[in-house]
């Protein structure tokens, strides 16, 4: 008889314990469970500028602390409801978290339109690297130049550097033939003689015709 007490005993407190066991796990899921649940402070956008439609919109995106004050920086740069809002939902498309605010700030402060911005964004330039675009766009070179210099190296393709494409500049060729220049691919290891051949006269019809690129 005892040796059954001792089994029974010993059943029980398996029993305890595994009821002990699940209790605890469903505590635990449910506080999980109210943690996520926690409403985000978007109090950042709304101070941003961004109206209340448009923090809606984020919240559906499930928006984290670190992305409203990233998309707060972009929204208070000057860029509109929109454009911040079709960032966030492309860091979304891509499976990433939205750290481009300050990236896309900086570009809207150098004088890039928005329409540029998204498209940079679409190429997924907006980060390393970008700081070159924001200076090419500092140094006077167009929106288009911008664009076709991120969209080559989207695909890994040859193109001038943005420096030296700022120095041809200087050298006083024109917009269409820095575009054209870096339409056709040239690499950047022609710049030197593209500039020396300026340098020695070379209008910008003959520095076409002898830089066919790639």
């Amino acid at each position: 008889m005892g040796h059954i007490r001792q089994e029974t005993v010993r059943a029980a407190i398996r029993r305890f314990n595994l009821v002990r066991f699940a209790l605890t796990c469903a505590l635990a899921c449910s506080l999980a469970a109210c943690h996520s649940m926690s409403p985000v402070d978007t109090a950042p956008l709304d101070h941003a500028g961004m109206s209340y439609d448009s923090i809606q919109q984020a919240k559906a995106l499930r928006i984290t602390p670190p992305e409203v004050a990233s998309l707060a920086r972009a929204r208070q740069s000057g860029l509109s409801d929109a454009t911040c809002v079709t960032l966030l939902q492309m860091s979304r498309g891509r499976g990433q978290s939205f750290s481009e605010g300050d990236t896309a700030a900086g570009m809207a402060q150098a004088g890039l339109s928005e329409e540029t911005i998204v498209e940079l964004a679409k190429l997924n330039q907006l980060g390393f690297g970008a700081g070159e675009l924001q200076a090419m766009r500092l140094a006077g070179l167009s929106d288009e130049i911008i664009l076709e210099v991120a969209r080559r190296r989207s695909a890994s393709q040859p193109v001038l550097a943005g420096a030296s494409l700022a120095d041809l500049k200087n050298a006083g060729l024109r917009e269409t033939t820095l575009l054209e220049l870096a339409r056709r691919g040239v690499p950047d290891s022609q710049a030197s003689m593209i500039a020396s051949s300026r340098k020695h006269g070379a209008t910008d019809a003959d520095i076409l015709r002898r830089f066919p690129g790639s």
